[in-house]
């Protein structure tokens, strides 16, 4: 992999990493028509200096909402506090990170393996495509990501737990999600990135974890140093734009993308 290649997928993640249109789908996507698909530790390693890029990027977003989760999370007396937003807020946030911690567990084998391919991205990108233009219809579209409650909570760490899949986009299903549960888009759109940090974090302490045993090329980390940087950059212009965007906007333009890329990547795929 060439510099140019580590800060084009950076860009790519950075920028797919908050759009509902799956960063893990346009990164196997792009990698396979150009003949870009690095080898082992490597692969996993960029991949994950991305991912740290973008959650770099939510957390500076976000950072006055960490800095009060951050508080509430150090002080366990508050954690059950009824009045307390930011407590209700860190209750939904922990129960939603379960799923995906079960899920990475017991499907890491098949998560990692015949699932990562582009016949499985088409498919996936397709059926989200089309759940968001039912949503945008039958959706209420009243609730704030405030009164998010213990089951909804689940059922949104079950989404993002099937973004482990390329082509889900974890926040696609999460949004997706949320507004069947009658959430305006903002609301679903600032949950799903919030509930993003503790699985995109553990994902990157396991994989740092993995290559200290293995070792990395000085070579290496600097092609994941830009990767990072790109994705960071990009993502941080991303999700605050994309946050305002669905707050006067329909998921429509993202549904079509979704089953226009899916559409072409089949044809691709079966030639």
């Amino acid at each position: 992999m060439t510099a140019f290649q580590a800060a084009l997928l950076g860009v790519i993640q950075g920028f797919t990493e908050f759009l509902p249109v799956s960063s893990s789908a346009h990164l196997l996507l792009v990698r396979a028509v150009f003949g870009w698909e690095p080898e082992g530790g490597f692969a996993l390693g960029f991949d994950v200096a991305c991912h740290v890029g973008t959650l770099l990027a939510v957390v500076a977003y976000f950072r006055a909402d960490v800095i009060e989760l951050s508080r509430v999370a150090m002080a366990p007396r508050l954690w059950f506090e009824s009045k307390s937003v930011a407590a209700a807020m860190l209750r939904a946030i922990t129960i939603g990170t379960l799923p995906i911690v079960v899920v990475g567990v017991t499907a890491a084998d098949l998560i990692s393996g015949p699932v990562r391919n582009a016949l499985v991205a088409g498919t996936a990108l397709a059926i989200g495509g089309v759940l968001m233009l039912v949503v945008e219809r039958v959706g209420r579209r009243t609730r704030n990501e405030n009164t998010v409650g213990p089951w909804e909570a689940l059922g949104l760490g079950f989404a993002q737990a099937l973004a482990l899949i390329p082509g889900v986009s974890r926040s696609g299903a999460v949004i997706t999600v949320a507004m069947f549960f009658g959430f305006r888009r903002e609301g679903a759109a600032r949950f799903a990135f919030l509930l993003g940090i503790p699985a995109i974090l553990a994902s990157a302490l396991k994989t740092a974890a993995d290559l200290s045993v293995t070792g990395v090329s000085v070579e290496a980390l600097f092609l994941f140093a830009i990767g990072g940087v790109c994705s960071a950059i990009v993502g941080y212009a991303a999700v605050k734009y994309f946050i305002k965007y669905v707050s006067r906007y329909s998921l429509d333009v993202f549904a079509v993308y979704r089953i226009v890329i899916a559409s072409a990547v089949v044809l691709w795929a079966g030639n």
